[in-house]
């Protein structure tokens, strides 16, 4: 990485983004969103890190898969998949194995993933990674114990981990209620 020009995910993620789809996890509750658009290059001009990494473009070239900008997957747990240069350094990491290369469940090219159902059985062993156009995945976002562990290893600074986020996970499910004053709708009687 000597010499590269590290730019990580937007500190005002997921402003300026939308919700492209939602990659699902099968247990029928809980899912995560993938937010775009895709970026191949930063702010700055320079290459996004994957599209900058040799042994990810070499991993595209090597499955004649089209490398395109594919966005951040998550959004309290967010991973942003043109940064993110498979190293696997979260997955070591988080302590409740909230993420899992996402290509060890299905072998599919990242911009398949938006409404495919994920079952979380893929691996979250850091060597376990297909080959470097995998993704780490916060399949089980719903389980993160807010311990910052991946943000603090990751390479490319790829992920934000803000459990205030959460409002804009609702706003985008349609779920969210802002709390006025008022009433203090947790008060008993």
């Amino acid at each position: 990485m000597r010499g590269e020009c590290i730019m990580p995910i937007a500190e005002n993620f997921p402003e300026g983004l939308k919700p492209i789809g939602k990659i699902m996890h099968s247990d029928g509750e809980h899912y995560h969103f993938l937010w775009g658009p895709g970026k191949s290059t930063n702010s700055n001009g320079s290459a996004a890190e994957a599209f900058a990494n040799e042994n990810v473009k070499a991993a595209y070239k090597a499955r004649g898969e089209t490398q395109v900008p594919l966005g951040v997957s998550g959004t309290m747990v967010a991973v942003d998949w043109d940064s993110c240069v498979a190293d696997g350094a979260c997955i070591e990491a988080c302590p409740v194995q909230v993420f899992q290369w996402y290509r060890t469940e299905k072998d599919i090219p990242a911009k398949d993933v938006v409404d495919k159902k994920f079952a979380g059985t893929g691996s979250s062993v850091k060597e376990e990674r297909k080959d470097y156009t995998d993704k780490a995945d916060p399949i089980r976002e719903h389980d993160c114990i807010w311990c910052m562990a991946c943000v603090s290893v990751c390479p490319p600074q790829a992920i934000k981990v803000d459990q205030s986020n959460l409002q804009y996970h609702e706003k985008a499910a349609g779920t969210y209620i802002k709390l006025e004053g008022g009433e203090n709708p947790h008060a008993h009687d």
